[in-house]
């Protein structure tokens, strides 16, 4: 049991990230934007987004079971701190142009957190891969919002 309390703690912390997220919602100000045709439904990103904080979590524990704190997971806190003031920025502050800079700098946080993360644990790595691509395809959303709205 005391050896889970690790996996657990670092599962949690990812998901502080998408709790901190999820005190900014849609709204009405967002259901008014216009969106572009290949915007997914809003049932959508409640379960995606649950599968891939779990999975950062367990990245996160796979690499510090190997290597401790280190560089690593300086990386992986800074791109949850990223990923949380993204909904502030988009949804709090009604700024998608905001949002696009954090979110580039949200993605970049992710490859580099792939690439520590490789040498240590080639799986950890592999487990944001879907959080690299949900983003990626996330940051082309929020730039066809900004673009349709400005």
């Amino acid at each position: 049991m005391r050896a889970a309390l690790p996996l657990v703690g670092f599962v949690l912390l990812s998901f502080l990230a998408g709790f901190v997220g999820s005190r900014f919602l849609p709204g009405a100000w967002y259901d008014g934007l216009t969106k572009p045709s290949w915007n997914p439904p809003s049932w959508v990103f409640g379960p995606v987004w649950s599968t891939l904080y779990l999975l950062m979590g367990i990245a996160a524990w796979l690499v510090w079971r190997r290597a401790g704190f280190g560089l690593p997971l300086v990386f992986w806190g800074l791109q949850l701190v990223l990923n949380a003031l993204w909904s502030y920025l988009f949804f709090g502050l009604q700024r998608p142009d905001l949002a696009l800079v954090d979110i580039g700098l949200l993605l970049a946080t992710i490859v580099a957190t792939i690439l520590a993360f490789r040498p240590v644990s080639p799986l950890a790595a592999g487990l944001l891969v879907p959080y690299l691509l949900w983003v990626a395809f996330a940051t082309a959303l929020n730039l066809a919002l900004w673009r349709l709205n400005s």
